[in-house]
């Protein structure tokens, strides 16, 4: 028996041969069916060989760590998670929407059908929108009620909108690559859901237990994610902030998840600036900026280079926490300004002067200001407050606060004579 098995060896290795060398051809012909750009895929991937992987790494392949924090540095993210992109390094590239699974195409046929229905009462929406348009005011029962009807039908649209592509499973994987496009309705709704989810809850809770609600604002319902970085840093909401590294101007990502444009007022304000005349604390603005476009698309803010002749009101203000005083809240408020119409920077810049005892709340009555997000760090005496403080000219830099020692009542001294 060992000898047929020896004699039948080289058989079975010439066998395997011609089965892996006809392999190829019968994987192209099975997949063909299925895929429509896979040969041109493999054409491009062969060009690009000539260029090793670690000199222009592949966003959607990249499982390195150094790789990807290479592309962070880049400002490109990796796409998916490492699982994935490890997955993807040895599939086939068969297109998302071209997957050779019965059921999967099954359900496309259901979700392309529903869509062509919500196309068709879009369709049927925007014709009614230009008809009342072209209606005249007289005929439409004013103009405060024609503009209501208009509004409604324009917010049931964008909605139908959503509803068309909200079940779309290329949709869903755009948006979770991270490839969204934020100027169409169903991806600023994907954002908005997924912010509300933990970092709006985290934000909220911050802003409460932190009391900045309502020692600051009675009240702030945010709308828009708010982001707070420091050069490169992104600050978490009630983190705590090196003095020498607050003493720039901030950088801010201010997403919004409607349509349109705004125009917003940024304010940043300390509510812990003790006060040791009366025993309490007082008010200091850090910063003060009005008609600050944003939208969904246009989210980057940098304070450092708003226009001081149209938008700066109060520039910069390093914070600084006296030694032995408790740790100051700085908090951000972006407040949207009404009817998204700009204020009048001369007149704001000659009434707001003062930075001390500046409350953001008599600036919100007196520009009719609605608080539409928010942020806040922390900033505490740490080795380099006393360069930044003698940077800035601050007054008694050297004067350390020390809290007021209490006597007990007589009944509640301890008494060593009296113990047994």
């Amino acid at each position: 028996m060992a000898h047929c098995e020896r004699a039948s060896k080289p058989l079975l290795q010439c066998l395997q041969k011609t089965y892996t060398k006809g392999l190829p051809g019968l994987q192209l012909q099975s997949t063909r069916a299925f895929q429509s750009t896979a040969l041109a895929r493999e054409e491009a991937q062969a060009e690009d060989k000539s260029v090793p992987f670690h000199k222009a790494p592949d966003p959607a392949r990249v499982t390195n760590r150094q790789l990807e924090r290479r592309l962070l540095r880049q400002g490109i993210a990796p796409i998916g998670s490492r699982r994935r992109r490890a997955a993807l390094q040895n599939s086939s590239n068969i297109p998302f929407e071209q997957l050779p699974y019965q059921c999967f195409q099954e359900a496309r046929k259901v979700l392309v059908a529903d869509r062509e229905d919500k196309v068709r009462d879009i369709t049927a929406m925007s014709e009614k929108i230009a008809r009342l348009q072209a209606v005249p005011t007289e005929e439409a029962s004013g103009e405060q009620g024609r503009k209501s009807k208009l509004r409604a039908m324009e917010l049931h649209l964008e909605h139908l909108k959503i509803l068309a592509d909200i079940n779309d499973p290329l949709v869903k994987k755009k948006f979770e690559d991270g490839q969204g496009d934020l100027s169409k309705p169903i991806y600023r709704y994907l954002a908005d859901r997924k912010w509300r989810e933990y970092r709006r809850k985290i934000l909220v809770q911050r802003i409460t237990q932190m009391k900045v609600i309502p020692d600051v604002l009675p009240h702030c319902d945010p709308i828009v994610d708010t982001k707070l970085y420091f050069k490169r840093n992104q600050i978490q909401p009630g983190q705590f902030v090196n003095a020498q590294v607050s003493a720039t101007a901030p950088k801010l990502d201010v997403q919004l998840f409607d349509g349109g444009e705004k125009l917003v007022t940024i304010a940043v304000i300390d509510s812990d600036v003790p006060n040791v005349e009366k025993d309490g604390f007082d008010f200091k603005m850090h910063y003060l900026a009005v008609n600050v476009p944003i939208s969904a698309t246009s989210s980057k803010v940098d304070l450092s280079q708003l226009s001081t002749e149209s938008q700066v009101v109060l520039p910069w203000l390093p914070p600084v926490a006296q030694k032995g005083s408790p740790y100051h809240r700085l908090s951000l408020f972006i407040l949207e300004q009404k009817d998204s119409k700009p204020l009048d920077f001369a007149a704001v810049q000659a009434k707001e002067t003062e930075r001390d005892n500046l409350l953001l709340r008599t600036l919100q009555a007196r520009y009719h200001l609605k608080a539409i997000g928010a942020h806040l760090f922390r900033s505490q005496w740490d080795e380099t407050t006393f360069e930044v403080m003698k940077q800035i000219g601050f007054p008694e830099a050297d004067v350390e606060l020390r809290r007021k020692k209490i006597d007990p009542l007589p009944y509640k001294r301890r008494n060593p004579s009296t113990f047994r």
